[in-house]
């Protein structure tokens, strides 16, 4: 299969996220076209498509169905560029809230108009005025959408979610774009192998002695009953993760 050469990825972090959003005015085209980039993962092009049309308010769904670009100075819009792309994701109420009273300012807007009327450069001249007056690190607007990711991941959301909620046509894109920010979890697996050793052969071979409350009497591990625990490989899971889990942040 050979190598892939992997770029160093830019994100931000939240707290980068917040800094940035106190130089764009609440409300303003710039702030909810930012935050539905931020906590959807949308793809630029697929963000300046949004029509009212497009958005369920009742049950919280973006419908993600097209793309916009130009093109010899022309607004050109078309379907995605793969049937996954083509997709509905669930947004989260305050999310809802920010579109749908930035929609209501929007004099009569028809449903089947775009709610950003704008082109990608503007977008981008906007990212850098922003950065440079907040001070966060610089990048693109495209490393919005792996911010999202990021902040996903940081929270413990598998794969599989984020593969369906960008619109990868496949597990591997996701693994291969986004991988590399899960914890490592080959310590997790040698302790969870060490104790299944533990509860089929009571060797002690490898292990201390476990204490227990009382800290003047050691409990053999061949007499601990981990029968009566059928969670115990998802307890040591647990406590790994949490000890190696975070990718930025004080989890970190």
């Amino acid at each position: 299969m050979g190598k892939t050469s992997k770029k160093k990825m830019k994100f931000w972090t939240i707290e980068e996220y917040r800094q940035f959003m106190t130089g764009i005015e609440p409300g303003s085209k710039y702030y909810v076209l930012f935050e539905l980039l931020f906590w959807t993962g949308a793809r630029e092009g697929e963000a300046l498509s949004i029509t009212p049309a497009d958005i369920d308010f009742e049950r919280n769904l973006l419908h993600i169905n097209k793309t916009y670009y130009r093109m010899h100075g022309e607004d050109v819009i078309t379907s995605p560029k793969t049937e996954e792309s083509n997709r509905t994701i669930s947004i989260p109420e305050f999310l809802k809230k920010e579109i749908q009273d930035y929609i209501s300012r929007l004099y009569e807007l028809p449903e089947d108009e775009r709610i950003f009327p704008m082109v990608h450069e503007a977008v981008q001249h906007k990212l850098k005025q922003v950065v440079q007056k907040t001070g966060v690190k610089k990048i693109r607007v495209h490393d919005i959408r792996h911010s999202h990711a990021a902040f996903l991941i940081n929270k413990g959301v598998q794969p599989l979610m984020i593969k369906e909620r960008f619109g990868h046509t496949d597990i591997r894109i996701t693994l291969n774009t986004y991988g590399h920010l899960y914890p490592d979890q080959q310590k997790v697996v040698a302790d969870m192998l060490d104790d299944e050793n533990i509860k089929s052969s009571g060797s002690t071979n490898n292990r201390s002695n476990v204490t227990n409350g009382d800290e003047s009497t050691n409990v053999n591990p061949r007499q601990v009953d981990y029968s009566r625990d059928s969670s115990r490989e998802q307890q040591i899971i647990g406590e790994n993760s949490l000890k190696n889990g975070g990718i930025y942040g004080t989890e970190k």
